[in-house]
């Protein structure tokens, strides 16, 4: 399974943006995909995650209320809609896949990961 990131960019703070991550090269059945950023100087954490059906979902506490998840199953797609953006998200952000369904916190439950896309929020 490849995964392909897009949609970052630059955007000045209480702007949106909406991720995307498309997987190929393989089935995408029954995997939990998460979006996980990492910022300089620090680990990379989760943002959000996913269940494949869609019922089970993460979100950070940073995330609670503004950023949004969802997928369509059919299209191999992800998305992560990000509201009310703050400078502290300023990130590159990664789409993750896990083949466990687990909608894990946890970086080494992931068996796939696309490249990022960079998010920069200016104040």
């Amino acid at each position: 399974v490849q995964l392909q990131a897009s949609g970052g960019g630059s955007v000045q703070a209480g702007g949106s943006l909406r991720l995307s991550c498309a997987a190929s090269g393989g089935t995408f059945r029954g995997y939990a995909m998460g979006w996980f950023r990492q910022a300089p100087g620090k680990e990379r954490e989760l943002v959000s995650a996913i269940s494949w059906s869609g019922t089970r979902l993460r979100y950070a506490e940073s995330a609670k209320g503004r950023f949004t998840i969802s997928r369509d199953n059919r299209n191999n797609t992800v998305y992560l809609q990000m509201n009310i953006l703050k400078p502290e998200d300023t990130a590159v952000y990664y789409c993750a896949a896990d083949r466990e369904n687990w909608v894990s916190a946890t970086i080494d439950e992931y068996d796939y990961w696309g490249q990022g896309t960079l998010v920069t929020v200016s104040s």
